[in-house]
């Protein structure tokens, strides 16, 4: 039938056993090419069914983005090389905004609860804390007892105006008394931060959480004095209209489990050793 099709001879004519012409030849390679092509559509089609592969949009905050969700990330695509995280900057507003037109998948911030709208779903991965960081060998380290008083001494660095940890400073100053004091830099990336931090003996307001991923570096330290915890949470914001993919929740799955463990790290190690009463 394929002969009469073709109208090509696909084995030489009285040739017994049979002997393919190189037409045959030809056509069977071709043929093994187009089986094998399949397989691997087959198997992508099934890595995409299962969360093993695709992409996925996410969307934070600077400070939290840059300090504890991109070592995660690393440690999600060391096992997972062919899912491609792309992620954004933003804060609550631009995020709900993104989940609610589709432009991204997932945010992961911290968020108060009344500032979550119905149509979209927060789990918490990390309870607020926050603290008052420094450099290793600060000198309000070096003495036995942080005073109010003290800390007025020295100069801060805020993070940029409109981030929620900014309001976070000026409401952390208040709240321990200290009236005036002098703003050396304000704006920058965690890694501006970090670099003013350690060059210098000025003050700021950090998540503990990005003090504590950044211990390994022996760069930052904090003050034992207990400054109260913010009213928002980090957690991970999603909009279910836009419908289940399983490389969403598999990467979902990933960061929940990756931040439990950091929970239960700090609560376990550190709990007891940052502050005074």
């Amino acid at each position: 039938m394929l002969e009469q099709r073709l109208g090509v001879k696909l084995f030489e004519p009285n040739r017994r056993p049979l002997q393919p012409t190189e037409f045959c030849l030809s056509l069977a390679a071709e043929g093994r090419r187009i089986l094998e092509a399949g397989q691997t559509a087959g198997q992508l089609a099934n890595r995409f069914r299962s969360g093993q592969a695709g992409a996925v949009r996410i969307a934070g905050t600077p400070i939290f983005m840059d300090g504890v969700v991109s070592p995660r990330i690393a440690a999600f695509q060391s096992g997972h090389p062919d899912i491609r995280i792309d992620q954004s900057y933003g804060y609550v507003p631009e995020v709900i905004e993104g989940l609610t037109k589709g432009t991204i998948d997932l945010g992961i911030l911290p968020i108060r609860a009344e500032e979550i709208p119905d149509h979209l779903v927060f789990t918490e991965i990390l309870k607020g804390r926050n603290v008052i960081a420094c450099r290793v060998g600060h000198p309000l380290n070096g003495r036995g007892s942080v005073k109010v008083a003290d800390i007025a001494e020295f100069p801060w660095i805020a993070p940029p105006a409109n981030s929620p940890l900014y309001h976070d400073l000026r409401a952390v100053l208040a709240g321990i008394g200290v009236q005036n004091f002098k703003i050396a830099f304000t704006g920058g990336s965690l890694s501006t931060v970090i670099n003013l931090l350690t060059g210098s003996d000025a003050l700021t307001v950090l998540p503990y959480s990005v003090v504590f991923t950044l211990r390994r570096q022996n760069a930052l330290d904090t003050l034992s004095i207990r400054i109260g915890d913010p009213d928002r949470h980090l957690g991970i914001l999603s909009n279910p209209e836009l419908g289940p993919r399983p490389v969403i929740s598999r990467f979902a799955r990933f960061i929940e489990t990756e931040f439990k463990s950091l929970a239960n790290l700090i609560l376990r190690r550190e709990q007891n050793e940052l502050w005074r009463p």
